[in-house]
């Protein structure tokens, strides 16, 4: 909340403060309307109260009739004179708002034939009566009001979201049909957050907010204020919207060449670079993510573009869906020719987010379950869009923030996997196969992300490898499959995968696919490794009778018996993988930080 939005704020509390502080207003006939007293109203009117008297809250009778959908009381209060423009205190709330809000049909009637303005916004959200009507879901007040003036694609002020939207959003399928009748545009975009100006607006509040403290400090103590904070110009809380209002040419090439930076960024990409541009969703959007089967069909059906991706970061309807794990939807999406290989700014492909919905990792935020609830199974998605031709090798250009928030207990950056990657690190090896079946490469690693200062992995490289470059291969499919991350973080807590998979997928991918069982991922490390650091000896006996060599250092200096003895806090040693890797001839190097 920006300086200037909270000073608003409490000058809004302190006003009511003072203002419920006093006497309480007399407003007997809203009183009696509030309570559906139609005769007690009668009696009050005819006494001569006053039928605008507000209460409180500025509501006043002909507000309360409308909330009720008392249309007899409406058009007493009408012929006594009542207001139609009256508003509440908060939010700015006309009659008409709270016919419409409360799919009062009747009501809306009786007001917009007595002159009511029916493109009125609110003060809170600037909504109009029409939007009210959409969500509701009311379509003969939807229609009213259009034949009253209302402005079919009015824009709401929060996100710029129309009428349609509302009621797709809300999956009001007979509101869509009559807005859709009456010439809604399904192409309007809402608006679109940049989330690093957000950010940058966040910090410069925190910043004036520490400054009025540090100020109030020094006058109580006596001391001159503080050097003022130099003037950055308009608050950016204030504008941190970029307005569109077409879709425009999205090309493939258009959304690869926006990203391309990410590959050689001289840092680590921050929580607001992933998510980059947030919103800008069309109606058809809105429905995609809430899984509306029938809401979606009736946008279809009106003309909407099955293919119009959104300003924020260019997802397609079919890759929204499969995002929230609405499997149903996204068959019929792809049975009505949604373009399978759509990306996002990131790189995701429908297909790609079909198994990275399936095996989300655990967490203590809520997770898209939809997938749990429906009929159309992950694998039968992915054969239908591989029949449809989706691209098996299209690789994410930067991690999905949307697979695990705040800090990534995996530790490892998917910032360069491909589909078949994602499969290999499930231990799918049923998705992994279907995807090779399909020209899927199987060598196709991560990319290394962007060293930063104070990393780990600075100071001297004891591997004797070659150095890779920012930007250059990451881990391997064999390093996702023998347990990439373990030893380096809390990935067993969250880390999701087939159960009692880890070595056939590895067989798979050596005897099969002929995947170097001394392959090292850009932190120095083997399969080995990463097998030691889960307590895998089997997997460990495996690979050394297909010539793992147990004797590398990684980059860090450990040893493959360092990642069975607790590198890292919290993870307990296995003493049987250390006992077995020193029999090999592995060095030791005691480093269990718990012991």
């Amino acid at each position: 909340m920006s300086s200037r939005i909270r000073v608003n704020a409490l000058a809004a509390l302190l006003l009511t403060l003072i203002f419920w502080g006093s006497a309480p207003p007399d407003s007997p006939v809203a009183d009696a309307a509030m309570q559906g007293e139609t005769e007690q109203v009668r009696v009050l009117l005819r006494d001569g109260a006053d039928v605008n008297a507000a209460q409180g809250d500025g509501m006043t009778a002909l507000h309360w009739a409308a909330e009720r959908g008392d249309r007899e009381l409406a058009d007493m209060l009408l012929y006594a004179g009542a207001h139609l423009e009256s508003v509440t205190r908060l939010g700015g709330y006309t009659p008409l708002h709270l016919a419409s809000r409360s799919g009062r049909s009747s009501v809306v009637e009786a007001l917009t034939a007595a002159g009511a303005n029916a493109d009125a916004k609110t003060t809170t959200g600037g909504v109009t009566a029409l939007h009210f009507a959409a969500a509701a879901a009311t379509p003969t007040s939807i229609s009213v009001l259009i034949d009253h003036g209302a402005d079919v694609d009015a824009r709401e002020d929060a996100w710029g979201q129309t009428p349609l939207m509302f009621a797709a959003a809300a999956g009001r399928v007979g509101a869509v049909k009559v807005l859709l009748r009456q010439g809604a545009n399904t192409a309007i975009t809402a608006r679109v957050m940049n989330m690093e100006a957000r950010d940058a607006a966040d910090r410069a509040d925190q910043q004036r907010s520490d400054w009025m403290a540090d100020a109030l400090r020094a006058v109580e103590e006596g001391r001159p204020l503080p050097e003022p904070i130099p003037d950055t110009g308009p608050d950016p809380i204030e504008s941190p919207f970029v307005p569109q209002d077409s879709p425009g040419e999205q090309t493939q090439e258009a959304n690869r060449q926006r990203t391309v930076s990410n590959l050689v960024s001289s840092s680590r990409l921050s929580h607001a670079q992933l998510v980059g541009g947030y919103g800008g969703l069309t109606a058809l959007l809105l429905a995609s993510r809430g899984g509306l089967v029938a809401t979606t069909e009736a946008l279809l059906d009106g003309g909407a573009d099955i293919n119009q991706v959104s300003l924020g970061d260019h997802t397609s309807p079919l890759l929204m869906s499969t995002i929230n794990g609405h499997f149903d939807l996204a068959m019929l999406l792809l049975e009505r020719g949604a373009d399978p290989n759509l990306s996002s700014d990131a790189g995701a492909t429908p297909l790609y987010t079909t198994l990275n919905t399936e095996w989300i990792p655990k967490s203590r935020h809520p997770q898209p379950a939809n997938r749990l609830q429906q009929e159309v199974a992950y694998m039968d998605l992915m054969k239908a869009l591989l029949d449809a031709g989706a691209d098996t090798n299209i690789r994410l250009n930067k991690q999905l923030w949307y697979t695990t928030f705040g800090v990534d207990y995996l530790r490892i950056d998917r910032m360069g996997a491909t589909p078949f990657w994602r499969a290999a690190y499930a231990l799918d090896l049923e998705a992994m196969k279907l995807l090779v079946a399909h020209g899927a490469d199987p060598d196709i690693p991560t990319i290394k992300p962007a060293s930063r200062s104070g990393n780990r992995s600075s100071g001297p490289d004891p591997s004797g490898l070659p150095s890779i470059p920012d930007g250059g291969p990451g881990a391997w499919p064999i390093h996702a499959a023998s347990g990439v991350g373990y030893g380096e973080g809390y990935a067993a807590n969250i880390h999701r995968t087939v159960p009692d998979n880890w070595l056939p997928t590895i067989r798979y991918l050596v005897e099969e696919l002929g995947a170097d069982v001394n392959a090292r991922d850009h932190n120095g490390y083997t399969a080995v490794h990463h097998a030691a650091a889960r307590g895998d000896n089997e997997m460990i006996l495996y690979l050394v009778d297909k010539g793992a060599d147990v004797m590398g250092i990684s980059r860090r200096g450990q040893t493959t018996v360092d990642m069975a003895n607790g590198p890292v806090e919290r993870i307990t040693p296995f003493p049987e993988t250390i006992a077995l890797l020193e029999s090999l001839g592995a060095v030791n190097n005691h480093n269990c930080v718990i012991c």
